[in-house]
């Protein structure tokens, strides 16, 4: 499969040797966002809810240029040097997700780059939307069994 780069003026440019976003068919790995504003280049100062949601903002911003919305987010990862602060990022993430939520892991780190206290990259699926068991309206598998007559 081919894999296409995903880059837009919304989000922070890349600060090393990676893409915002690689897509690969419907797949779209997003790279790790830290809480710099994308106009001035400069870190969000304050407490610890303007960061988060930067981040979320950013990340919001690499999945619309790649076609997607945070709602096709089926994995995100969460990188905090203070594992203190995880409530904040659960009352925050609330504001951005929607149920059915994605998998997600949280780890605490010693240090995380320009000295930012959190980061978070994802994995999001584009196109066909996923389909429980149990979802109302979901297709049922066809019967290989032949009718008999």
């Amino acid at each position: 499969m081919k894999k296409e780069i995903v880059k837009t003026n919304e989000a922070p440019a890349a600060i090393g040797t990676y893409s915002q976003a690689v897509k690969v068919g419907n797949i779209v790995y997003l790279s790790g966002q830290i809480p710099l504003d994308p106009a001035s280049g400069e870190m969000v100062a304050g407490e610890m809810r303007a960061p988060i949601a930067r981040v979320f903002d950013n990340l919001a911003a690499v999945a619309k240029a790649a076609g997607g919305s945070l709602q096709d987010v089926v994995k995100l990862n969460v990188f905090l040097t203070d594992l203190g602060n995880f409530p904040l990022v659960n009352e925050i993430m609330a504001q951005y997700f929607k149920e059915p939520y994605p998998a997600r892991a949280a780890v605490g780190v010693a240090a995380l780059p320009r000295g930012a206290q959190v980061e978070m990259d994802a994995v999001m699926v584009l196109g066909d939307k996923i389909r429980r068991k149990d979802a109302k309206g979901a297709k049922k598998p066809k019967s290989k069994a032949k009718k008999r007559r």
